[in-house]
């Protein structure tokens, strides 16, 4: 951390200087430039993190796309005029930069994630502890605006207790999240979670199958289960029940598995052995609390950490290992009754990140949107609880950390606010009335 010491002021000093439209005129040409590189980049985010080709490259558009995004946006940042109660005096919000902003990325997307929090970081003004150094140096910036260190838990422990890091933006475990969180906290600094998720679908006996299936499967299987928003629970209508397993299982069966890199496969290796191990443990604990494997369950005898895509039946909406996040694809298919005990079975664990319900009833959508409905901070109908659009917000609640990152006012996070009133009288009224004479 000792160079960034030294480069830190300077390149920020410099950054600050710049209008946001032409921060944001900089983040186009970052946007431009992987644009270019997009197969090269979208490659070699499969080789590392082991998602499917096709994957790989969506996540490099993902942030080619919040780069789009952040243009428009270096326009539009900004805070209200507000009324003042005194004459001859106006309110205002000013926004300014945090600061300096720490990115910790997580493995399953080591891209995006950097990707969603930099380019709104910068367009607001702030420096950031990653790299994008060519087009920064073609815009005459210093490369420590935006810099690279590499490096395991030391690093990361380093960054949550500088004084010096503004803002630490941190994806990964609820339990690492933690952490970090405490460390930033004693010194009263500002973090910015996006930790796990625990996420269920629910089918309602109205459902279109011909959605839910292709949208659980997606859900389920998509990166092999290591997405924070991948489905985990699945809850069924117990009139359709029998019917929708029976169909996944089919669909399961025609996945195809195989090389990340070869354009027909769907479904790729887990990313460690350690990643193999959770989930022959989580299927194991499936069974011993009262599941059944219908499909799955075991490793694929190749090399790489190949594991099935599995699916459970059986179990109780509370059983210890469906409230587990297990970062598998293991999807729990659980039966339910009425409408308000399987919103109740949604909200009952302790993450709140994505869910998603399948109906065709207006009532029911509405009420799942609405206080009593979902708890979580992705609320969808009709639609898998993966692949999440940049323009909206993208975090959760409880313990996934709260924390809000890309679309709509996630911006605020990395800026800071300042109440400002102005007298442009000659009086000196007092607010609510005040006489100190």
């Amino acid at each position: 951390m000792d160079k960034l010491k030294i480069n830190r002021p300077r390149a920020l000093k410099s950054h600050l200087k710049i209008p946001a439209p032409k921060r944001g005129e900089i983040v186009r040409q970052i946007g431009d430039a992987l644009r270019q590189k997009i197969k090269v980049l979208g490659s070699l985010v499969s080789l590392e993190m082991g998602k499917i080709y096709v994957e790989g490259v969506g996540e490099v558009q993902e942030y080619v796309d919040v780069c789009d995004y952040a243009v428009g946006l270096s326009r539009m940042i900004g805070g209200p005029v507000l009324p003042s109660e005194r004459s001859g005096h106006a309110l205002i919000e000013q926004w300014n930069p945090v600061g300096l902003v720490g990115i910790i990325t997580a493995f399953n997307f080591p891209v995006a994630v950097y990707g969603w929090n930099s380019a709104i970081a910068m367009i607001c003004g702030n420096a950031c502890l990653w790299i994008i150094a060519k087009v920064l140096e073609d815009n005459k910036i210093p490369g420590a605006v935006c810099s690279l260190v590499c490096g395991g838990a030391d690093i990361g422990t380093a960054m949550a207790r500088d004084g010096r890091m503004d803002l630490l933006s941190f994806t990964g475990s609820t339990e690492v999240g933690k952490q970090v969180a405490l460390m930033v906290q004693e010194r009263f600094g500002r973090s910015l979670l996006e930790l796990g998720g625990n996420n269920a679908i629910i089918v309602f006996e109205d459902a279109d199958l011909n959605l839910v299936i292709p949208s659980t499967l997606f859900a389920a299987v998509g990166t092999a289960g290591q997405r924070c928003t991948t489905a985990r629970r699945l809850f069924l209508h117990e009139s359709i029940h029998d019917e929708v397993v029976e169909k996944l299982v089919k669909a399961y069966a025609q996945v195809r598995i195989g090389d990340p890199w070869d354009s027909d496969t769907l479904y790729g290796p887990l990313h460690t052995k350690e990643a193999v191990k959770m989930f022959l443990d989580a299927v194991e604990q499936a069974k011993q609390q009262g599941g059944s494997v219908v499909y799955g369950g075991k490793v694929i005898n190749r090399p790489g950490n190949y594991v099935e895509p599995t699916i459970v039946i059986g179990l109780a909406h509370n059983a210890p290992i469906v409230h587990t996040e297990t970062f598998a694809p293991i999807l729990y298919a659980l039966k339910f009754k009425e409408e308000e005990e399987v919103f109740a079975w949604n909200n009952e664990v302790k993450q709140g990140l994505s869910s998603s319900i399948f109906t065709r009833d207006l009532g029911r959508i509405f009420r799942w949107l609405g206080p009593k409905g979902s708890d979580c901070g992705i609320v969808n109908v009709n639609i898998p609880t993966s692949g999440a659009e940049i323009g909206g917000a993208f975090g959760g609640e409880k313990h996934t950390g709260g924390g809000r990152e890309s679309g709509s006012d996630s911006w605020k996070l990395y800026m800071k606010r300042s109440t400002c009133t102005i007298n442009y009288s000659k009086d000196l009224p007092l607010a609510q009335g005040i006489k100190f004479q």
